[in-house]
């Protein structure tokens, strides 16, 4: 069965057999994707983290048709019914709508009309009927008018109801109607009538018609939320009287009586059974399409986000602005443990502008601040506006700092065991800082449907997102690496080979024994297996341990090449990690060996080249427009600069520092055509941007980058 799964995924994905079998081997014996394809290249030829997961999804999908066929010969083989040419069918169908439909003539049923017009016995008259050669057919109904069949009339009936069973059944009848939908569908949507102004959110949505192939994926989940929150009826439909003309090419033989009989039979058939059915398909079909590419932007955008630039190990001060409430400040140590916390009062309406500025200025000396962290939320521009205006006795960098899933964390069970004695606005403010220092480490706490980077995160398939996710932000973290003395339980339960359980021993045993000193002594920590550790320990980094190679993503297992590269040219590791010059007399071709290729050879010398190097860019500062406070500050032809916020299919929402985001849509991201926003903008990407049009009323801002110079 696994060379069968091999070829048919192969056949899928244009990867060759012996890739497939490889990674899946490897997956089986419990390697992880991330550590699969940093540190396995030479057994997979190379795969990537997106080819490995593919695998995995299509053996995951080929074992479940396998489960389903094991349900569907058993009960066919109870019924009886199981011949050997119908078993060879099912063995050889790996297609789930084929088998499905295979099996829908066995499938047992609730109590259906034709299943009522057998019991009265009346298969034998559907079967003359579907003969279509009979023309006297009320003479052969009369012997089967006895029991609860009263009449000819009501015979008829039921043998015509088990005709429309069995077309509805018939293979080459479904695909025909299915072709039909595939080519022609168009979904539909119209307003409830005296739901219109309730639905006014949807209202480019009150009477369309669209190729349902055409349909984008945000328009067909808008729509299906607005029909779930009974605002639209939407149907998918195709040309009726085509279809049943193609059927009756198909089905109907002469002009007799029992012709008529099975067309009737035909219609109603596709009235009551088909067409319902069929449209249950596709719309099941479109909704999981729309689902695939709503995460696919998902995914993209939570990539983007968790790999922001970080600011690095600084001493911050964080502010949570706001209004009557006061703006929460925080100090925090180079590590994000928190030294001090209070509310300033710079704004309206109490206004204590002096004494805020008083304040903050003693924060930034006694705690020795190095840059400045303000929330992207309420009295942000205001805020940064009073911070940028003071005289502090040193050079700060200030910097405005998404908030998104803040309040989320500060809730939260992981902030409250971080911080027990502290209030939820103390943890939020807290979080700003962290973030600045480094995104990824603080953005792994929050569920990333909260940290608003994809739309109708809500609508799409809830365990397809959540897999999609938790894959990403591990990915994420194990590209990146983390530093095993200072990251949170949280962070490193993303660490390949952990999990939650393994991350609470290393925090422990840290508490315990202090500082790890080397990557081997990992092996102490209760439960770290062999295996535990082969997945973990290059994705772990040891900034001052003995070995330098511990603060690298050179794999323990490796060690032993580049000790040898050091012995040949006569040096220590050290000098090798310092010295380009000695590294360029290396020749890699000289170390292959029959389990250490070329790709395992050049990572370890990149990784030479710049130990425990970042993978992610450097942190720029950005100032929106100072004269642009509120939406109606804004003027058509405006030149503003802006933040990306969220990428969607369709286009890009920029921050251009009001509370309304502006949309820059997929045809104004550039001057040339592309095909996905991703193309041309990332999350947190400085951009310039020109308002084109603005809808007071709907708080919506037309942008464009087309024609505007890009820094």
């Amino acid at each position: 069965m696994m060379e069968l799964f091999n070829e048919i995924i192969s056949d899928k994905l244009s990867i060759t057999q012996k890739q497939v079998k490889s990674t899946l081997l490897l997956l089986n014996d419990g390697a992880t994707i991330p550590f699969i394809s940093r540190y396995r290249k030479e057994i997979t030829g190379g795969l990537d983290e997106v080819q490995i997961s593919d695998i995995k999804e299509h053996y995951d999908k080929l074992t479940e048709i396998k489960k389903r066929k094991e349900t569907i010969l058993t009960t066919i083989e109870e019924q009886g019914k199981l011949t050997d040419e119908l078993k060879k069918r099912i063995d050889d169908t790996w297609e789930l709508t084929v088998l499905e439909d295979i099996y829908l003539p066995y499938k047992p049923k609730r109590r259906t009309r034709a299943e009522v017009a057998r019991q009265k016995g009346l298969e034998p008259l559907a079967t003359l009927l579907m003969l279509q050669g009979e023309n006297n057919i009320e003479e052969k109904a009369k012997p089967f008018v006895k029991g609860e069949v009263v009449n000819v009339e009501d015979a008829l009936k039921g043998a015509r109801d088990i005709i429309a069973e069995y077309i509805n059944e018939n293979e080459q009848v479904r695909n025909l109607v299915r072709n039909q939908f595939s080519r022609q569908a168009q979904i539909t949507a119209k307003v409830v009538k005296g739901k219109e102004e309730e639905a006014a959110k949807y209202r480019d949505y009150f009477d369309i018609s669209d190729s349902l192939k055409k349909c984008s994926s945000h328009r067909l989940l808008a729509i299906r939320r607005a029909e779930s929150e009974g605002l639209l009826k939407v149907k998918i439909t195709i040309e009726d009287e085509k279809c049943l003309e193609r059927l009756e090419r198909l089905l109907i033989r002469g002009n007799n009586n029992s012709s008529k009989q099975v067309l009737e039979s035909l219609k109603d058939a596709y009235k009551r059974l088909l067409e319902p059915s069929i449209e249950t398909e596709f719309a099941s079909l479109s909704k999981e399409k729309a689902d695939e590419e709503a995460i696919r932007v998902f995914v993209e955008n939570l990539r983007q986000l968790l790999l922001a630039p970080p600011l690095g190990q600084k001493r911050i001060l964080a502010i949570d602005p706001g209004y009557r409430t006061g703006c929460k400040v925080v100090c925090l140590d180079e590590q994000g443990n928190l030294l001090h916390n209070e509310n300033i009062y710079p704004h309206p309406p109490i206004n204590k502008t002096a004494d805020a500025a008083s304040k903050l200025r003693k924060m930034v000396e006694a705690y020795n601040i190095q840059a400045i962290a303000i929330g992207n939320g309420t009295a942000s521009r205001e805020t940064e506006n009073f911070v940028t205006n003071q005289q502090f006795d040193r050079a700060l960098q200030v910097f405005v700092v998404s908030e998104q899933g803040a309040s989320i964390y500060s809730a939260s069970k992981i902030a409250r065991d971080e911080f027990p004695d502290y209030d939820v606005t103390v943890r939020g403010a807290v979080s700003i800082g962290r973030r600045l220092m480094d995104p990824l480490a603080e953005l792994v706490k929050i569920d990333p449907k909260s940290i608003g980077v994809g739309q109708y995160q809500h609508d799409v398939d809830q365990t397809k997102l959540k897999k999609a996710l938790d894959q990403t932000v591990e990915n994420c973290v194990n590209l990146v690496g983390v530093n095993l003395n200072t990251a949170s339980s949280h962070l490193l339960t993303y660490i390949s080979g952990l999990g939650p359980q393994r991350a609470q021993n290393i925090i422990n045993y840290r508490l315990e024994n202090g500082a790890f000193n080397s990557r081997k002594e990992l092996m102490k920590v209760p439960h770290m297996g062999a295996k535990a550790f082969e997945q973990c320990a290059g994705f772990l980094r040891i900034p001052d341990a003995m070995s330098p190679l511990d603060n690298t993503a050179v794999h323990p297992e490796s060690y032993h090449i580049v000790e040898q590269m050091a012995k040949d040219i006569q040096c220590e590791v050290s000098e090798l990690i310092r010295n380009k010059e000695l590294r360029n007399k290396i020749k890699i071709e000289n170390y292959i060996t029959p389990t250490i290729g070329v790709p395992t050879l050049k990572d370890i010398m990149q990784e030479l080249d710049k130990p425990g190097r970042d993978p992610r860019k450097m942190i720029q500062i950005f100032e929106f427009d100072k004269n642009i406070r509120t939406i109606g500050d804004l003027r058509e032809g405006m030149i503003l600069p802006g933040i990306v916020g969220n990428i969607t299919n369709f286009g890009a929402f920029v921050d251009i520092g009001i509370k309304e985001n502006g949309l820059v849509h997929l045809s104004q991201l550039a001057d040339r055509y592309i095909s996905d926003p991703t193309e041309v903008v990332s999350i947190h990407q400085h951009v310039t941007v020109k308002v084109l049009s603005i809808d007071i009323e709907r708080k919506r801002i037309q942008l464009t980058m087309k024609g505007v110079g890009q820094s």
